[in-house]
């Protein structure tokens, strides 16, 4: 189905119309809507109304690990696998913030180019800009905004390991690590706690020397693992650069669905990431009410009380956010 209207025309419409428009093929609405929520503020917040209610028909999948194991060509390779079955995919792939325009740097990013032109994917860029409360609160809910309108699958694919990764991967429904031969991606995913969260692992460049011992030493790390109640995590050999044993990748992403949903596991980790959601924009609403206070007023009055020693710093923090 075609969007109605001129490019202008719907990028005028209320967030209702900009998420039909999105939901019928409009990429400018879609685009215009990951735009308002990672900008933050109403926007954002009117972007979250229109959604909440009406997603869950996606499936969450996060992936990460170090710097160089291949994240991106293992993304592309998946969505080629995915369109291959007749299955739409958005892509939010998060990078570190530019320096200079405090905007995503694409880097490797153009080896999903390949899928630009295809109309059921969309592949969108975001730039943590330095702060994991900014992407605590737009991770999830551009995902929403590619669930919503009708995504199959959402992949949030992460630069590399540290904490962000952890809580941005660890917050998916599947989380996939990935590795490659050597022992250093080993030692840094547990030490990044990569070990604990994984659903799935998979040992990209499984053509190289050394695949196989890597494979049995992330074997034996998932055998020291405590019992949780959840199925041991697969190692999956991949070649992402050819395509090889993609197929199985996706399958296993399937199967992991298939436990959630069972399991209730699922509806679990939903709870979850809608409690660390409120959590975050609650801690983000009331910092801005906070830095809105600087400068004002009630800042100039309470500051003097303080250099007067009529009052302390805490205290009059306190009557500030208590005050009318």
């Amino acid at each position: 189905m075609t969007p109605t209207g001129s490019p202008a025309e719907r990028s005028a419409l209320p967030v209702e119309g900009m998420l039909a428009a999105a939901r019928e093929g409009d990429r400018r609405a879609l685009a215009r809507l990951v735009t308002m929520v990672e900008s933050g503020g109403e926007g954002a917040a009117d972007v979250s109304a229109a959604t909440w209610g009406i997603t869950g028909g996606a499936h969450l999948v996060g992936i990460t690990g170090a710097p160089g194991a291949g994240k991106s060509t293992l993304t592309a390779a998946l969505c080629a696998e995915l369109r291959d079955r007749d299955r739409t995919v958005g892509v939010l792939a998060v990078d570190p913030s530019s320096p200079f325009s405090g905007g995503a740097i694409l880097g490797d990013r153009i080896r999903m180019s390949a899928h630009e032109d295809d109309r059921g994917v969309y592949i969108r860029s975001m730039a943590t800009r330095g702060n994991l409360g900014g992407l605590a609160l737009a991770t999830p809910g551009a995902a929403r905004v590619l669930d919503a309108a009708g995504f199959d699958m959402v992949v949030v694919e992460t630069v590399g390991v540290g904490q962000v990764e952890v809580d941005v991967a660890g917050s998916a429904d599947t989380t996939v690590v990935v590795l490659n031969p050597g022992w250093g991606d080993e030692v840094q995913a547990a030490k990044a706690g990569l070990m604990e969260i994984a659903d799935l692992f998979v040992l990209n460049k499984a053509d190289r020397p050394g695949a196989d011992q890597a494979r049995s030493d992330i074997e034996s790390m998932l055998s020291m693992r405590a019992p949780t109640g959840a199925p041991r995590p697969a190692v999956i050999p991949v070649v992402a650069t050819e395509g090889s044993g993609i197929g199985e990748l996706l399958d296993a992403i399937d199967e992991h669905r298939g436990w959630l949903e069972a399991s209730g596991e699922g509806m679990r980790r939903r709870e979850e990431r809608a409690r660390d959601e409120l959590h975050a924009v609650l801690t983000a609403e009331l910092r801005r009410r906070a830095e809105a206070l600087v400068g004002g007023p009630r800042w100039d009055r309470a500051l003097q009380g303080v250099l007067a020693g009529r009052n302390d710093p805490w205290r009059a923090a306190l009557e500030m956010l208590d005050g009318d």
